[in-house]
This record gives structure tokens, C-alpha cells and sequence, in this order.
């Protein structure tokens, strides 16, 4: 953290290679935390680099109140929840043309180890999954991302989301018990059949 604060530091004085620094330190992290809300890896990245552009815009009033990495975590979220609002405004696109999907389709290294009960049940269970967490409220959605996702301890999540480490703690209890409750459900469907 004083490694961080010193490079602040450097940066607020007009060294633009100090914020660089930061950049490549803590680039993969942000665009990980960033590809929980943003699924498209392509949009990820441009949505992470938004987050770093305004973290350097606003650095000069970054008073160390709280880690560098927690600031600029909050900056990804909310600039990755604003790229979510915007697209929920623009018609889609064209995802994937003809040419596209029969390539997709005719390659082999796709398919390689699937069976297709196997790749049924798979992709059930992802999408059951990321249902799941859509469906919690944001804060507890937002806690299991971080320690899942994320990898991130109580302690940096409570401080990331400005909460009490309990609070942290209970969330991520209740989303392990409705992500369960729904993979349960799925598994014992799965059985009967």
C-alpha cells in the first residue's frame, strides 16, 4: 500500500509514467472485476480501460482515505454498471453471421472431450449459476463476485463495499445457499430423467 500511495503521489505531481506503473499492476484484477458484469472479453477490456481513464482524471483528488485499489475498484463498478445501462439502451447488434457460426461449428478442438449430455449439463449449470447470482439483490451479488470471482478476503470486500466484515460474511452466505438451492435443483432434475 505505500508502494501505491508513493506512486499517487508521483502521479498528482504531473509523472504520468507513475500512473502506468499502476496500470500494469493492477490491470488483470480490474478487468477480472470488470468481466463479472461485462461478459463480452472484447467489451471488458474497453470498459477497464474507461475505468482507468477516469481514475486518472479524477487522481488528483484521491486523498488516500481508503487503498488505491479499493478506490479504483469502485471506479471499475460503477463505470462497468454505466456501460450495462447504456447497452440495455442500444438495439443489439448482429452477434455472429452464417460464415462465422459454421466455422465455430466445424471446429474440432471444440468438441473434442464433449459428449453431448455432458456439454447440455455443463452449460445448464453455468447458466443456472450466473441466473442465480443475477437474481440476488446487487450487494449480496456483488460480495460473491469479489470473493469468487475476484478472489478477494472479507476484509477487502468490506472495505471495497464500505460495509462491516459481518455484513460481508452474511451476504456471501446467502448467495452460497441460493446458488445451491438452484444447482441442487437442476442436479436433482437431472437424476429423474
Amino acid at each position: 500500500m505505500r508502494v501505491d500511495q508513493e506512486l499517487v503521489e508521483r502521479v498528482q505531481a504531473g509523472d504520468k509514467k507513475a500512473f502506468d506503473l499502476l496500470v500494469i499492476k493492477y490491470q488483470q484484477r480490474i478487468v477480472h472485476v470488470i468481466t463479472g458484469f461485462v461478459h463480452d472479453p472484447v467489451e471488458a477490456l474497453d470498459v477497464a480501460q474507461e475505468a482507468f481513464i477516469k481514475a486518472y482524471r479524477a487522481i488528483p483528488n484521491f486523498r488516500g482515505d481508503s487503498a488505491f485499489y479499493t478506490w479504483l475498484y469502485r471506479i471499475a463498478i460503477n463505470t462497468a454498471k454505466n456501460y450495462l445501462t447504456a447497452a440495455a439502451r442500444r438495439p443489439p447488434a448482429m452477434d455472429v453471421d452464417a460464415l462465422d457460426a459454421t466455422i465455430y461449428y466445424d471446429a474440432p478442438e471444440l468438441k473434442e472431450y464433449e459428449t453431448p449430455e455432458s456439454s447440455l449439463m455443463s452449460d445448464e449449470l453455468e447458466q443456472t449459476i450466473h441466473q442465480a447470482i443475477q437474481d440476488l439483490p446487487e450487494d449480496t451479488a456483488t460480495a460473491i463476485k469479489l470473493r469468487e470471482f475476484d478472489g478477494m478476503s472479507y476484509e477487502e470486500i468490506a472495505q471495497a463495499m464500505d460495509c462491516p466484515i459481518g455484513t460481508v460474511r452474511s451476504r456471501i452466505f446467502r448467495a452460497r445457499e441460493a446458488i445451491d438451492k438452484r444447482v441442487n435443483e437442476i442436479m436433482n432434475q437431472g437424476e429423474q430423467q
